[in-house]
């Protein structure tokens, strides 16, 4: 019996080129991906993978095997798909079942939550567990099949590659400001450019996230900046940090509480920092009455709500 969990993980393997990006993509550690394909080479009896450089290349075998399994997979999620809509929602319309939800931080606040709370009210009998993860990993996540609805976002130019078998709902535009407290000299500005705030030093996340990303390409042409002296995956704390007049932050609206009095939020211009709210899920589960019925509150709520 071929381990199906251990096929995804190979093919994104195949698909980061290392064990180790497809551990971070999938949400594992390398170890355990290293497992599961361990595994698999013992179920099949050949060898998957081969050491190229400092990364990894499918066999011949493994080539064959994650081509192999690609309708299979699909057919697998169709069925899942199926059945779903066989036996998902009874006569009152009231679905039933599970889906699986990964959504980054400040979206679980600022728009997951209050959806759960009126999707616990009219679907009792739907389980939502949810998952916190970066856009790139949710990504990952829902078009291996780890889970079933993402919610990301994309900052400007950005890049986020979406895989063919994943369809995209936009949802809203956010807007980060740039948060310094009242009494700094830029405080009063309408707008801020890049240049304006060249000489300034941050807090942000880490490296290796899309917002960081976005806050280079802001300055892209501005040799030096931007200048990251703190780094944190909590926007929270870029507020707090931003209060004590050693950085500024680039935070974003959604999921924002009040600044208080000794702050203020500030866009930028040329570029506007904007990203953009969207919904993925696999194409093979639009006739799911738990999906449908998930994505039609994300949409209602994200509609009603005022955006700052």
């Amino acid at each position: 019996m071929i381990d199906l969990d251990a096929v995804h993980s190979l093919r994104t393997v195949a698909r980061e080129g290392s064990v180790a990006a497809a551990a971070s993509a999938l949400g594992f550690t390398p170890s355990a991906v290293s497992q599961q394909i361990k595994r698999l080479e013992r179920e099949t009896g050949v060898a998957l993978l081969e050491r190229v450089g400092r990364g990894v290349a499918l066999t011949a075998a493994g080539t064959q095997l994650v081509v192999g399994s690609t309708p299979i997979l699909a057919d697998l999620e169709r069925l899942r798909a199926d059945l779903h809509a066989g036996v998902g929602a009874d006569d009152d319309g009231r679905v039933t079942g599970e889906l699986r939800l990964a959504a980054f931080s400040t979206v679980v606040r600022g728009l997951l939550a209050p959806v759960l709370v009126e999707l616990a009210d009219a679907h009792p009998d739907l389980r939502l567990p949810v998952r916190e993860s970066e856009p790139w990993e949710t990504v990952a996540l829902v078009a291996s099949g780890q889970r079933d609805l993402g919610i990301v976002h994309q900052w400007g130019g950005v890049a986020l590659a979406i895989p063919e078998n994943l369809v995209v709902t936009p949802l809203f535009t956010d807007v980060a400001d740039v948060i310094l407290r009242r009494d700094h000299p830029l405080a009063d500005r309408d707008v801020l450019h890049p240049a304006d705030l060249a000489r300034e030093q941050w807090v942000a996340t880490f490296d290796t996230t899309i917002c960081r990303q976005w806050l280079r390409r802001l300055f892209d042409g501005i040799g030096g900046a931007p200048r990251v002296l703190y780094e944190s995956m909590e926007f929270e704390n870029h507020i707090a940090l931003a209060r004590t007049g050693a950085v500024v932050a680039l935070v974003p609206r959604l999921g924002r509480g009040d600044l208080g009095p000794d702050l203020v939020a500030v866009p930028t211009a040329a570029p506007a920092s904007t990203r953009d709210i969207a919904a993925v899920h696999r194409r093979s589960q639009a006739d799911s009455p738990a999906l449908r019925a998930v994505l039609a509150a994300l949409l209602a709520t994200a509609n009603a709500q005022d955006r700052p």
